[in-house]
C-alpha cells in the first residue's frame, strides 16, 4: 500500500534537527545573500551536480563532501558565482567551508559549499566570512524562509516547499528550497536545490531515490537552455525522526519526486521575464526519455516560447519541434491540445475559434498535450514563455 503524505508549513526546517539563517553581508547590492543550513548531528549526504565542464569551486568540492556521504552544513552565497576565478576562487571556497568548519566544531569536509550570482569575479571573503558568523549565530527553526530569500538572484520569489509522510513508524518530514530564473536546463543536475529529511537512510539509498526523483523533476525543467556552472541539488538526512526507510523506500522516493516537481513548477513560473507557467505534457512515446526529450525540445524552441507569449495558438511551431527532437513520431499520427483544445491531428489542423484559443492563452499557466500514438510512456515538462523583459534582463545583468 502506499501511505499518505501531507503538506506542511516550513521548508528545509520542517524536518527534525535542522536549522537555518539566511542574511545580507554585502555581496550583492540589496537583500540577504547568504544561507546557511545545519543539521544538529552529522547527516547522509547525497548530490547530484552540473555536467558542465566549467564547473566552479563549489561545485567540485561539494562533490567531494557527497562522495564521502557525510555533511553537517550547507553555506551558500548569491551575487557572486566565484567561476572561472583560477586557484584564488579554490581557495576561498575552501575558505567559506573552513569558517563554518570551524564555528561548527566539525571538519570541512562536511560542509558542502555553493555559490550563484555573475562568473568571473572572485568572492568578497571578508564580507563572506562575516556573514556566515552572523547567520551562525542567528541559525532557527523558523529560518527556512530567510534561506530562500538569500539564495536569489534574478528570483522574484523565493521558492520553498515541505511534506510530512505518515509512516505505521511515525512521521518522516523533507523539506526544500531552491533559487532559479534562467540559465536552467538541468544535465544531471538543477540550479540550487537544498533539501532536508529527518529520515533514516543509507547513502547508496539516498543517492539512488533523488536520482530517480530529480530525473522526473527538475530535470523535465527548462527556462532557456542552458545549463549553468554552478547548478547542484544536494539533499541531506539526519535520521532525527527515528524511521528506518529501508522498508519504504518506493513511498520516500514519491514524496521526494513529488516535492522537488513542486519546486521545479515554482522555478518555471518565476522564469526571467515569465508571464505564465507552461507545462508541456507528451504521451503515446516509447519511453520516458523520448517523451522527456520531445517535450524539452518544445520547451526550448524560441519560436514557441515567444509564440506563448503573444498568445497565439500557432501549432505549427509545436509540431515543427517535435519533428526535429530527434524522438520516433509519425506526423499523421501526432494529436497536439491547447488548453483542452484539439489543434492538430490525422497530419492536418483541426477547426478550432482560434480567437477564444488566444483568449484562453492568456491565463497564468498554459497546459499543452501532445500525444504521439507510438507507445505507452509519457513525461511532463514545465517551461515558461520568453518576453520582452527575458532579453533585458539578460542584455543588462551584468553591465
Amino acid at each position: 500500500m502506499r501511505y499518505p503524505f501531507e503538506w506542511v508549513e516550513g521548508c528545509v526546517t520542517a524536518p527534525k534537527g535542522f536549522r537555518a539563517a539566511g542574511v545580507r553581508c554585502g555581496v550583492k547590492s540589496q537583500g540577504r545573500d547568504l544561507a546557511v543550513i545545519v543539521s544538529e548531528v552529522p547527516a547522509v549526504a547525497a548530490g547530484m551536480f552540473t555536467t558542465n565542464r566549467a564547473a566552479a569551486p563549489c561545485v567540485r568540492h561539494s562533490r567531494h563532501v557527497v562522495e564521502a556521504g557525510t555533511a553537517r552544513a550547507i553555506v551558500a552565497n548569491s551575487g557572486n558565482a566565484n567561476a572561472a576565478t583560477g586557484e584564488e576562487g579554490f581557495i576561498d571556497n575552501v575558505r567559506m567551508a573552513q569558517k563554518v568548519a570551524q564555528l561548527l566544531e566539525c571538519p570541512p569536509a562536511q560542509v558542502v559549499t555553493a555559490s550563484t550570482g555573475v562568473i568571473g569575479h572572485r568572492l568578497p571573503l571578508e564580507k563572506i566570512e562575516a556573514g556566515i558568523v552572523q547567520a551562525l549565530n542567528e541559525l532557527s527553526p523558523q529560518g527556512g524562509h530567510n534561506a530562500a530569500e538569500a539564495i536569489m538572484t534574478t528570483d522574484t520569489v523565493p521558492k520553498t516547499a515541505a511534506l510530512a509522510l505518515q509512516l505505521p513508524e511515525g512521521e518522516v518530514r523533507i523539506g526544500g528550497i531552491a533559487k532559479g530564473a534562467g540559465m536552467i536546463a538541468p544535465n544531471v543536475a538543477t540550479m540550487l536545490c537544498f533539501l532536508t529529511t529527518d529520515a533514516q537512510i543509507s547513502s547508496p539509498a539516498l543517492q539512488q531515490v533523488l536520482k530517480d526523483a530529480v530525473e522526473r523533476s527538475f530535470h523535465c525543467l527548462t527556462i532557456d537552455g542552458d545549463t549553468s556552472t554552478n547548478d547542484m541539488v544536494v539533499v541531506l538526512a539526519n535520521g532525527q525522526s527515528g524511521v528506518d526507510m529501508s522498508r519504504y523506500l518506493d513511498d520516500f522516493e514519491l514524496a521526494l519526486e513529488t516535492l522537488c516537481k513542486r519546486l521545479a513548477q515554482q522555478i518555471a513560473r518565476d522564469g526571467e521575464g515569465a508571464t505564465k507557467l507552461v507545462e508541456i505534457e507528451v504521451r503515446g512515446a516509447r519511453t520516458f526519455t523520448e517523451a522527456r526529450k520531445a517535450g524539452k525540445t518544445v520547451a526550448e524552441s524560441p519560436l514557441v516560447k515567444t509564440a506563448l507569449f503573444g498568445n497565439d495558438p500557432n501549432w505549427g511551431r509545436i509540431l515543427a519541434a517535435l519533428g526535429r527532437s530527434g524522438v520516433e513520431m509519425d506526423a499523421d499520427r501526432v494529436q497536439i491540445a491547447l488548453q483542452g483544445t484539439l489543434v492538430y491531428t490525422d497530419g492536418r489542423p483541426t477547426e478550432f475559434d482560434a480567437r477564444a484559443l488566444h483568449k484562453q492563452l492568456k491565463a497564468d499557466t498554459v497546459r499543452i498535450v501532445i500525444d504521439l500514438q507510438h507507445g505507452t510512456e509519457h513525461a511532463t515538462v514545465w517551461t515558461c514563455d520568453f518576453s520582452y523583459d527575458y532579453v533585458r534582463i539578460n542584455a543588462e545583468y551584468h553591465t
